[in-house]
């Protein structure tokens, strides 16, 4: 149980340069809060005497052996005796004395406040030099977008390095990576919990180090991205398998009766095999779209869906079998008509393309009832733990 009201959380990796200060910042801003309050220092396994700093300034500091900023912030978040948690680095970039509007937002409101609130440094401002221009121009703006698109995030700078958030509720998001990319994992879980979000703007400075930062940008940018794309099936997966699906499926259908035309374009088999390769490849997305909805929801990486769960469950393992089983059929049947073509021809020389257009939709129709009856299955074998 919290014993103070406020914790304010570093990580730290070798941060001697800045450490003392930032210590002295953050006790300062607790002093202005008037509140009891703790500095806490999560050390990474610093060599340059860092915990010593910390210790001398009189910081709280948590040894966490395991390597990198979403493990420091985990072994922090879980030892820190705050109501509320300000976290920020260690690197002298962040204004602590923006403490009390950031327990103010956790604390005011007809709801009784925010359970996270994010700093915005576009709306507080970015001192020059602060902020590399691809981070400042296109990668926190772009990574920002994308969470607001795929989680209905009402805030502005996702991946601001000063937040504050109820200690309880951040505890109880079981969150799990160890690297940079933690700073998405909180925000995204935070949504998809259904926790209450805000920001504050707050302001970004030239941080004190002669070191290059840990922060690697394309590295760590695409580790945030690809957390982001697999916490949303639906953008992953979901929405781009249901794009090609339906594309493919209409362009068959207008392709099979005959050749087309547009303008001085022809269109014939060849342009009907893509189009059932485009059906087939979406349906196939489609598929992985529910078994990571699945999967996701079972290992507590996604939050139950109710809607989903009652659509899952009327599309069945029976229904889809029969669906599976009808698609059988149908291209058995197609290509029967296609064999008994040929032996109207006496099994001779037949038009090649007037028989594609058999026998193409004949093989589409037997890999996806094919795909249909194992997927079945498959998302059966995913679902008994549920059930």
């Amino acid at each position: 149980m919290s014993t103070l009201d406020v914790t304010i959380l570093m990580p730290c990796l070798n941060e001697a340069e800045t450490l003392a200060v930032c210590v002295r910042k953050a006790k300062a801003a607790i002093d202005e809060l008037g509140r009891p309050g703790e500095v806490l220092i999560a050390d990474n396994g610093s060599t340059d005497g860092s915990q010593a700093i910390a210790i001398a300034e009189g910081a709280r500091v948590v040894p966490v052996p395991i390597r990198g900023y979403g493990a420091a912030l985990l072994a922090g978040i879980q030892a820190a005796q705050g109501e509320f948690i300000l976290m920020a680095d260690a690197d002298d970039s962040y204004d602590f004395s923006h403490l009390p509007r950031f327990v103010a937002a956790l604390e005011s409101g007809p709801e009784g406040g925010k359970d996270l609130v994010m700093g915005n440094r576009f709306k507080g401002g970015i001192i020059n030099n602060a902020m590399p221009p691809l981070h400042r121009y296109l990668g926190n703006p772009v990574l920002s977008f994308i969470g607001r698109l795929f989680f209905n995030v009402p805030i502005g700078d996702f991946h601001c390095g000063i937040r504050a958030f109820r200690t309880s509720s951040m505890r109880s998001l079981n969150l799990r990576t160890t690297g940079m990319e933690f700073a998405s994992e909180m925000v995204v879980k935070a949504s998809l919990q259904g926790l209450r979000i805000g920001e504050v703007p707050t302001t970004l400075q030239p941080d004190g180090r002669t070191r290059a930062p840990h922060l690697r940008t394309w590295r760590d940018g695409w580790r945030h991205l690809r957390f982001l794309l697999m916490f949303s099936p639906r953008w992953l997966f979901f929405y781009p398998g249901i794009l090609l699906a339906v594309v493919g499926l209409l362009l068959s259908a207008w392709l099979i009766p005959a050749e087309r035309h547009l303008g001085s374009l022809r269109f014939d088999v060849d342009s009907l095999t893509y189009a059932l390769g485009l059906l087939l490849i979406g349906v196939q997305i489609t598929v992985f779209a529910i078994s990571a909805k699945v999967f996701g929801t079972q290992e507590g990486f996604l939050p139950p869906n109710p809607k989903f769960e009652k659509i899952l469950d009327t599309v069945s393992l029976e229904n889809g079998l029969i669906l599976g089983v009808v698609l059988l059929l149908v291209g058995i049947g197609l290509g029967g008509y296609a064999m008994a073509q040929w032996h109207a021809a006496g099994f001779g020389a037949v038009t090649a393309t007037r028989m594609l257009r058999f026998t193409l939709p004949s093989a589409a129709a037997l890999m996806l009832g094919v795909e249909a009856i194992f997927a079945s299955f498959f998302i059966g074998l995913l679902q008994i733990h549920r059930r």
